[in-house]
């Protein structure tokens, strides 16, 4: 199927209905539309210039749960985002959501209208189906890669990447970085997770085929390049993902995006992968972590989040500072502790970061030695306290 076949349908319903007709795919990207018959709003007009309607109008569609459809719905107008109400269509052929029909102000559709749209429906899912079935070989195919590429054994990973190269799926560049995004989101099924992560890698990897690559498994994306990218760079592709999976599923979701270094290569890419991976996990552990963390900002937590989580649990916590937080229930002395900790034993800087006299410092600092039974001029008793704050922090933050 040639897209001027479905473009001669798009038409010709058009024609038969007098309104303006869309067909979108299922990440609400604009497939093809018809002319207009007075009836745009401003959302189609960007849309058929810019091939997109934005990450707002995106994710206020995905938000209605249109892509779990079996029937047609209406999405409900947003005239802050200057949108009017459309009919939605789903159009699908053996329970594969293949596109989307839209047609704007549905209240003024006739029963004849409504007719002649479920007609055409059918046919176009045919039509799609047919495109559908060697597109989605492809882009499975080029999935499976990627993850076996980034995740797999040895030998799958020798496989991978022989399949990227033959395919030219990606070019083979001298290093590889990989970003890992995580989002949970309650009451969310699975799917529509998925389709927000498609969307997400989507707006970065769109019209860059030759440098990116992704594929999403569950609530986890990944993002493979090539490219020479700067950290800044690399921080903004982060936070458009984290924005776009934020509009697609409403604020209650946390998408949280990990990026680890640059690695020797495409075969390296797993390296950067368990890194990105790891900063994904500190951003969803850390109280007051950024979305989008760096693996080599990570400091001693680069090691701590290595322990596998179900071992992360308080029994990794030393005696003493247990002793501690079991005599301290406001938490003051932990707190003290922690900043003392943190400037390097220096009083100076632990009071002025404390914001309290020199001499409560000290107070507090001698009651932490009274019930640790620990000399804080001790370097091994201080390192020990230290990295057991660190694991309180994981064990505190969101999960």
């Amino acid at each position: 199927m040639s897209g001027s076949d479905l473009q001669r349908m798009v038409d010709a319903l058009a024609e038969k209905i007098g309104r303006s007709v869309a067909i979108n795919d299922p990440s609400v990207h604009l497939r093809c539309a018809s002319r207009h018959f007075g009836d745009e709003d401003e959302v189609r007009v960007h849309a058929v210039l810019q091939r997109d309607g934005g990450s707002a109008v995106i994710g206020h569609m995905l938000s209605q749960g249109i892509t779990g459809w079996t029937g047609p719905g209406v999405i409900p107008a947003r005239p802050d985002l200057h949108m009017r109400a459309r009919l939605c269509r789903p159009l699908r052929c053996r329970s594969e959501l293949l596109g989307l029909l839209m047609v704007i102000d549905p209240e003024s559709l006739t029963e004849s209208d409504f007719e002649a749209i479920e007609d055409s429906a059918a046919a176009m899912a045919a039509l799609l189906y047919q495109d559908f079935l060697a597109e989605d070989a492809q882009r499975v195919a080029g999935e499976a890669a990627v993850l076996e590429l980034l995740c797999g054994a040895a030998e799958q990973r020798a496989a991978a990447l022989r399949t990227l190269d033959e395919q030219g799926w990606l070019r083979s560049g001298h290093r590889a970085t990989v970003s890992v995004a995580d989002v949970v989101a309650p009451g969310k099924e699975k799917a529509q997770i998925e389709v927000a992560l498609r969307v997400a890698l989507e707006a970065v990897a769109r019209h860059r085929l030759a440098e990116f690559a992704f594929a999403v498994e569950g609530n986890r994306g990944f993002l493979l390049q090539t490219a020479p990218a700067s950290k800044e760079h690399l921080r903004d592709q982060g936070a458009i993902v984290t924005k776009q999976v934020r509009d697609a599923l409403g604020e209650s979701a946390r998408c949280v995006v990990g990026i680890g270094t640059a690695a020797d290569g495409l075969a390296e890419a797993r390296i950067s992968r368990e890194q990105a991976a790891t900063a994904a996990r500190s951003a969803r552990m850390l109280p007051d972590a950024a979305d989008v963390v760096f693996w080599e900002d990570l400091g001693v937590y680069a090691t701590l989040l290595e322990i596998p989580e179900d071992r992360l649990t308080p029994r990794l916590l030393p005696a003493a500072l247990t002793r501690l937080i079991a005599n301290d229930p406001h938490g003051r002395l932990v707190r003290t502790l922690a900043v003392y900790l943190d400037n390097a034993g220096s009083g100076p800087d632990a009071a002025a970061a404390l914001h309290i006299h020199r001499t409560s410092l000290y107070y507090r600092l001698h009651q932490i030695e009274q019930i640790t039974g620990l000399s804080l001029s001790n370097g091994d008793n201080r390192l020990a306290l230290h990295l057991g704050v660190r694991v309180m922090a994981l064990l505190d933050g969101p999960s």
